[in-house]
């Protein structure tokens, strides 16, 4: 139990499927006073979708936290949260059915996720997933969800696992290099020998011209063709 000191509860949850469906997992993350991830769970669903994910996480979190204590709860996936702020009442309503008369999606969970909020305080806020300087917790979350539905295994804070790495099919991000010339990195080999994407059009060192988003590459004078390049280094 959390103590009476902790006025709020800040926490994030997400839903991963590889292929959707396909192997799918779910993760939530507790954060500290700092909101630097404290406590956190992610399991397997074996093949599934994104929202049966994303829902299961948002069930697994509710089921996770006091609900003594008030809760906001940091979220990337638009279905999920509008299912339980905005749809559900009507649902509910409706003998859980849509306005189309259709049995709801998901219904156990839904119906799972209403009964676990009932009483409580619960704010839901919405995070643009995958930023660059994006929400730490729903960052973790996605990396956890990312690595059960890869893995298929449950892992932890409570199992002694180490942070969540990036998730498999997103590449790490690295120190952003920013060359003089212009444009998008396009790895096509190491140091000197890459090239670029040209981000306006210009005149190579050979007096013909390059146009924008074709590649180029650096040479003594400045920027150019990639075998200008190769010509003027032989």
């Amino acid at each position: 139990m959390i103590g009476p000191m902790r006025e709020r509860v800040v926490a994030a949850c997400d839903g991963a499927s590889k292929g959707n469906p396909g192997p799918a997992g779910w993760a939530w993350v507790v954060a500290d006073e700092t909101e630097t991830p404290a406590r956190w769970e992610a399991g397997p669903l074996g093949r599934s979708t994104n929202n049966v994910a994303e829902l299961t996480a948002l069930e697994r979190l509710l089921a996770a936290t006091d609900p003594g204590v008030p809760l906001e709860v940091r979220m990337d996936s638009q279905y999920a949260m509008k299912a339980v702020t905005a749809w559900l009442p009507n649902w509910k309503r409706n003998g859980w059915r849509t306005a189309a008369g259709k049995p709801v999606a998901n219904q156990e969970l839904v119906v799972a996720i209403d009964e676990l909020l009932g009483g409580r305080d619960v704010e839901f806020r919405y995070v643009p997933a995958h930023q660059v300087d994006g929400d730490p917790l729903n960052d973790f979350a996605d990396r956890a969800a990312s690595q059960a539905a890869s893995a298929q295994q449950a892992a932890g804070s409570d199992l002694g696992s180490p942070e969540p790495p990036p998730a498999p099919d997103v590449p790490a991000k690295a120190p952003r290099r920013k060359p003089s010339g212009g444009g998008a990195t396009t790895r096509s080999g190491g140091g000197s020998t890459r090239t670029l994407k040209a981000k306006f059009p210009g005149r190579c060192v050979c007096g013909r011209s390059y146009a924008a988003g074709e590649p180029i590459a650096k040479n003594a004078q400045g920027w150019g063709h990639p075998e200008c390049r190769t010509a003027a280094a032989g």
